[in-house]
């Protein structure tokens, strides 16, 4: 069976199977934490919302990209990924905090593209940052 691990399709199915399922369970917690409703938004044509969510879901690939080519298991690469969520999430409650002349989640739920780009630029470029700490 230990070959079975081994075979670099195996793992890659593994990786990405992981990843998409952690992406989900990310995106399930970002929603409870926004007052809006992503998909629906989305399905209404928010493109606030579709650019912030798309940052998001980038984030959290690039965070896991990092992941996967620094650590050798399967559970190191989930750990290290998902503690990368928790920064990205710590980061998105910073952006509200630093704006208090206006709400975050107001103005992407009323399809402020200025600040849905500001929002995806955030989750995107601090994944980088993130990533790059990941080792």
């Amino acid at each position: 069976m230990t070959g079975f691990w081994e075979n670099e399709f195996i793992q890659t199915a593994a990786y990405f199977s992981v990843v998409v399922l952690c992406i989900i369970v990310s995106l399930a917690i970002f929603e409870l934490v926004t007052k809006y409703r992503n998909w629906d938004e989305i399905k209404n044509g928010n493109m606030a919302v579709a650019m912030a969510t798309g940052g998001k879901i980038f984030g959290m690939a690039n965070i896991f990209h990092y992941s996967i080519s620094n650590h050798d298991t399967l559970l190191e690469m989930m750990a290290w990924g998902m503690f990368g969520f928790l920064l990205l999430l710590t980061a998105y409650f910073i952006f509200e905090f630093l704006t208090p002349k206006f709400k975050i989640d107001e103005e992407i739920e009323k399809d402020n593209r200025a600040v849905g780009l500001i929002s995806m630029i955030i989750s995107i470029g601090l994944s980088f940052v993130i990533g790059g700490g990941i080792g």
